[in-house]
């Protein structure tokens, strides 16, 4: 019985090592294969049963497992799509063959901590083995809507339209002018002074309002009152809002705003410094300044001077490229100077990173043993980031490989030599008849 169990014990002994040969020899081979993750085999001893006297030889059998926990170094690359999770946390993919037959919409999502994305000819982001990045999708606005982080369910395919035209119109402005004092005073012609500011509506056209300030001129003294009007030229010349100003002439202040007064038009608003008047394509915040600040208007010496004047919105744009930060959002970025958020790309983590089902291309599947997964933005909780123009190498070390190798080659054949001597015992126990 003893010898029939050293024999078995020495072909189990082969076997794991075959076994543990195998890993290494999957890893060497992948050492090159971005974001791959080494297999690594354990070898766990059997015990049949033990009586008194005697022994019988259990021998050995081999689990292995996948270090998806492991992580490879991050190179550089020239593509703004080639992304990378620096830290804990995996990327969220879909095979391609499921986006293209339902257009859009797939069934499993996949994991990944490293990808080549580049747009194919539906704008899909995808690699070359056929895996399309997921993302939420932005709103109009660019904010990304609450959805479910449990799921894969609000996930959607990136999809990017090179020949896409963005304009943005214009909803809030801000005047910084200075006044000319002077005009103020009696005796003055009271000439108006006039500015007009260019705006975009909401088909990204170019618009402007016209504001005229008219000095109230008194008998005697100085006013230190104007009287502002706004002109909206896609209303053809129309007023949309008429205010008093008046400014202080104190010694502490002189010059700021003292009061604003509306006629027609959105009431100031004290405490933002701010009116909202309605060109024709909704309202528009305009910035005054506040009562007794500076940076908006004001009435100092013999000047007409726009100091600061800005305004948000611009013209139709094409895009001209695509970005990903390192909290996972997707920017779009226009030959007009503008960006806009068009998806996030959350990471998923989960309790056991290890426990998850390895598919190819380096892609994994939650499942039973890694335990739930929970899609984080990418910066947030345990998870890392995301690197742009980069990818993550294999994880393999060809080194310390090569060092298992070779204690696995000597294990194999000390087992074989261990099946060699029980074959040879056994042909002793044979010759004994003889």
């Amino acid at each position: 019985m003893t010898i029939s169990s050293s024999l078995n014990a020495g072909v189990a002994g082969l076997q794991t090592n075959a076994t543990r040969l195998g890993t290494i020899a999957d890893n060497i081979a992948n050492s090159s294969t971005y974001g791959y993750k080494r297999a690594e085999a354990d070898f766990h001893s059997l015990v049949i049963g033990e009586n008194a006297g005697t022994y019988t030889a259990g021998g050995v059998r081999a689990t292995t497992i996948r270090m998806i926990d492991e992580r490879g170094p991050l190179v550089t690359t020239s593509n703004a799509t080639d992304l990378a999770v620096r830290g804990r946390g995996m990327i969220p993919v879909a095979p391609a063959y499921q986006v293209e037959a339902t257009g859009g919409s797939f069934n499993d999502m996949m994991l990944t901590t490293t990808g080549s994305f580049r747009a194919d000819e539906n704008g899909y982001l995808r690699t070359e083995s056929g895996l399309v990045l997921l993302g939420w999708p932005a709103d109009e606005g660019g904010n990304i809507p609450l959805v479910p982080r449990d799921t894969a369910d609000g996930l959607a395919p990136v999809q990017i339209n090179p020949n896409l035209f963005q304009g943005e119109p214009t909803t809030a402005m801000t005047l910084g002018v200075n006044l000319p004092a002077t005009e103020t005073e009696a005796g003055k012609p009271g000439t108006a002074q006039q500015l007009s500011v260019e705006y975009f509506d909401n088909l990204g056209k170019s618009e402007s309002v016209t504001v005229q300030f008219v000095p109230t001129v008194p008998a005697t003294g100085a006013s230190n009152e104007w009287t502002m009007v706004i002109t909206d030229s896609a209303q053809g010349g129309a007023v949309i809002g008429e205010y008093t100003l008046t400014f202080t002439d104190a010694r502490v202040g002189g010059g700021t705003l003292a009061s604003v007064t509306d006629t027609t038009g959105g009431a100031y608003d004290a405490a933002t410094g701010k009116i909202i008047v309605n060109v024709l394509g909704g309202p528009m915040e305009v910035d005054l300044g506040l009562i007794g600040g500076t940076g908006g208007l004001s009435q100092l010496s013999d000047v007409f001077a726009p100091l600061s004047i800005s305004k948000d919105g611009s013209a139709v744009g094409n895009m001209t490229e695509v970005e990903v930060d390192a909290n996972g959002f997707v920017h779009a970025y226009f030959d007009t100077g503008v960006r806009r958020t068009i998806y996030q790309i959350p990471l998923a983590d989960m309790p056991n990173t290890n426990g998850m089902i390895a598919m190819d291309y380096q892609t994994y599947k939650p499942s039973p043993e890694s335990g739930a997964f929970f899609l984080w933005d990418a910066g947030d909780g345990p998870t890392g980031d995301i690197v742009a123009f980069a990818r993550e190498e294999s994880a393999t070390d060809v080194a310390a490989e090569l060092t298992d190798m070779i204690r696995t080659q000597r294990a194999y054949s000390t087992n074989a030599k261990v099946f060699q001597t029980v074959d040879e015992i056994l042909q002793e126990t044979t010759n004994i008849k003889r």
